[in-house]
């Protein structure tokens, strides 16, 4: 999953403070460079930095390095060390010539992403737990540099809007901004939704999305003899809601972003749901939950029907169904053959199935491969929009499972409720206990 880095500011300052107060950290990226495609002091290779070092980041990374000859990864940095050394050697050795981390271009500890994006990067690829997201993009848009954000993009609504203004100054500089929701690059997910907007199976009337797994990371129990509070939550992330935002947030966004991008960028207004925890149930377990069911109401009357789960010794389904007047789509089917088909109301009508011809694209690959593009086009992708609010829909639906009520899509994006903690320093770090819906509020 993603790396292990966290951001702070001089004095031991909240995400709050810093993103009020948080000045430009280096001279912006004159547009007219991007368009000529010079990059490293007038060279044609880009020149790449890694922010997170863990199993996402150094994947991402790969499928960077992976995408053309003329792109170097030059920098990298992580919250620790072994993190970081764990990556490095992987990166070595799949990179070749193309890795060109010298020793003096490895960056640990509180203020990592600051150094890698000060020292001579192009592009740096953002792939540390979501919580952090918001203050890293901010300060790589500042900086004048492109990125590559991993999704979930936040964990609450003033995360969200943070992001949703940093895309925005990167438009007015030039700055490309991709996106890690990597459907979006998949050759037959686009083929399959492009047909489906077209009207192949008329209007649509519902959607269903599935995403119901074991358990994706063991969890730890805390050990103070080992860790503080803080460094224990970090290394142990993915149980923390201020840090991953829960998994309806930091793995079914996935899901949820293709029900926003079958309805053409069209996001719910409401949300309602159920969820808790049935087997995170021992403080390991931080204070996320085990299983949420949405339902998310979109402007036109058409229901997404979400579900998703993390529950060792269950059924697994990950799948995507949309259901049309004159028939049925699927983006995902059951099972490990991933069919993107129709059937069709119209018996007469043979069912479509994708046309599976040669290799499939890679589009862990082919994500970086047009965002490199882009930037030598002079064009740079600006995948902002659809990222933040994709984000958002799967906070907007944890939100309803945390409280039992019905939340509304301003409610989301208006919250007040910032789940970052009060500073960022090695220490005590107290956190919310798990929600419980019908006593928990909508800040």
């Amino acid at each position: 999953m993603t790396g292990h880095i966290i951001e702070t500011t001089p004095g031991g300052a909240s995400r709050r403070d810093f993103l009020r107060t948080s000045s430009l950290l280096g001279a912006a990226l004159a547009t007219g460079a991007a368009a000529s495609g010079a990059y490293a002091a007038g060279s044609d290779t880009i020149r790449i930095g890694l922010i997170g070092c863990g199993g996402r980041g150094t994947g991402a990374a790969e499928d960077a390095l992976a995408a053309g000859k003329d792109i170097k990864l030059v920098a990298m940095g992580d919250m620790f060390r072994e993190s970081l050394e764990a990556s490095r050697s992987t990166l070595r050795q799949a990179g070749g010539d193309q890795f060109a981390v010298t020793d003096d271009h490895c960056f640990t500890g509180f203020d990592a992403y600051k150094k890698v994006i000060d020292c001579g990067v192009d592009l740096v690829i953002l792939a540390t737990p979501p919580g952090f997201r918001p203050v890293h993009l901010k300060a790589a848009v500042a900086a004048g540099k492109h990125t590559f954000v991993e999704k979930p993009v936040a964990v609450d609504g003033p995360g969200v809007r943070s992001v949703i203004a940093s895309c925005e100054e990167a438009k007015k500089k030039g700055l490309a901004v991709g996106s890690g929701l990597c459907w979006r690059y998949h050759d037959a997910m686009r083929d399959t939704i492009k047909r489906i907007q077209d009207g192949a199976i008329g209007d649509i009337v519902n959607l269903q999305c599935t995403y119901n797994v074991q358990n994706a990371k063991v969890p730890f129990a805390f050990d103070p003899k080992k860790w503080s509070e803080m460094e224990w939550q970090i290394r142990n992330w993915y149980y923390f809601t201020w840090l991953c935002g829960d998994f309806n947030v930091e793995q079914h966004v996935h899901s949820l972003d293709k029900m926003a991008w079958v309805m053409k960028n069209a996001y719910p207004v409401r949300a309602v749901g159920t969820g808790g925890r049935q087997v995170r149930t021992g403080p390991e377990c931080g204070n996320i939950y085990d299983h949420h069911v949405v339902q998310y109401d979109f402007p036109d009357g058409t229901r997404c029907f979400s579900q998703c789960r993390q529950q060792n010794g269950t059924y697994t389904e990950v799948t995507d169904y949309i259901y049309g007047t004159k028939g049925v789509g699927v983006l995902l089917g059951p099972g490990s053959n991933r069919n993107w088909t129709m059937r069709f109301n119209d018996k007469s009508r043979a069912p479509w199935r994708y046309p599976r011809n040669g290799e499939a694209i890679n589009m862990y690959r082919e994500e970086h491969k047009e965002l490199f593009a882009s930037i030598r086009a002079g064009k740079p992708i600006n995948d902002g929009e659809y990222m933040s609010k994709s984000t958002l829909m799967g906070i907007m639906g944890r939100m309803a499972t945390y409280t039992g009520q019905p939340v509304t899509w301003e409610q989301a994006l208006n919250s007040k409720e910032d789940l970052s903690p009060k500073q960022y320093a090695f220490g005590p770090n107290s956190v919310p206990p798990p929600a419980i819906p019908g006593i928990t509020t909508i800040a």
